[in-house]
């Protein structure tokens, strides 16, 4: 099944919501970390229900931003969720931008960068359109320090990218990009119950879930065009 089939079948059965409740929680945090500036052009990549982009909206006075998914379906449910004519969605590959080089000041994805079918060539592409001291945030919870994540690829039927924080220093800086910060950014609103509720039907132990929402959490990694 192709990226476009997965997601548009995610978007019919109102997935979504979902993703946007649960990516919600650390990616508020991410997003406030932004320089966005009044006039900036932001891309959000693999942008689902578009939340990001209209979350930046609302925080900032970007002159436009633009939500690029690969379903459809995705970005049709986005633009019906957005009252905001500043804000558009484009039907697109991760692996060929389609936007002019140095046109887009930031460049935002959450949770979507490891379905790229080829994430150098994606990264190539980020670091083309960013103009000179553009960003690229690339937030993501599926990756190899997060032992808790390697089962979702067996619920998916597209190839994922498990990489480890220093493949995607090395990636990002093989691509062209200063890497100006990597770090976790912590789930503190998942309800952890105390240590005599476990184990669960999800968990075994209390302390794994603390390492899996408050430790591991979300892999922010910041990239910057020079």
């Amino acid at each position: 099944m192709s990226v476009r089939e997965e997601f548009d079948d995610w978007a019919t059965e109102g997935r979504d919501k979902g993703m946007e409740a649960r990516h919600w929680h650390t990616a508020k945090h991410a997003l406030a970390r932004m320089p966005v500036e009044a006039g900036d052009v932001v891309l959000d990549m693999g942008c689902g229900s578009g939340y990001a982009g209209r979350a930046l909206r609302d925080t900032y006075d970007a002159s436009a931003v633009y939500g690029l998914d690969g379903s459809p379906e995705m970005t049709r449910n986005a633009a019906d969720y957005t009252d905001d004519p500043q804000v558009g969605y484009v039907v697109g590959d991760f692996g060929s931008l389609p936007f002019a080089d140095d046109s887009i000041d930031h460049v935002w994805s959450m949770e979507a960068f490891y379905y790229a079918a080829d994430p150098h060539q994606t990264l190539e592409e980020i670091a083309r359109v960013l103009r000179p001291g553009g960003t690229f945030y690339c937030a993501v919870n599926y990756y190899e320090e997060n032992i808790y994540s390697h089962e979702w690829q067996a619920n998916i039927s597209i190839e994922m990218t498990r990489w480890d924080r220093d493949q995607y220093r090395e990636a990002f800086r093989d691509a062209g990009l200063y890497v100006a910060e990597q770090d976790h950014v912590p789930d503190r609103e998942i309800t952890i119950p105390d240590a005599d509720a476990f184990p669960t039907d999800d968990w075994d132990a209390r302390e794994a879930m603390v390492e899996r929402y408050r430790e591991l959490g979300t892999l922010l990694t910041v990239g910057v065009a020079p």
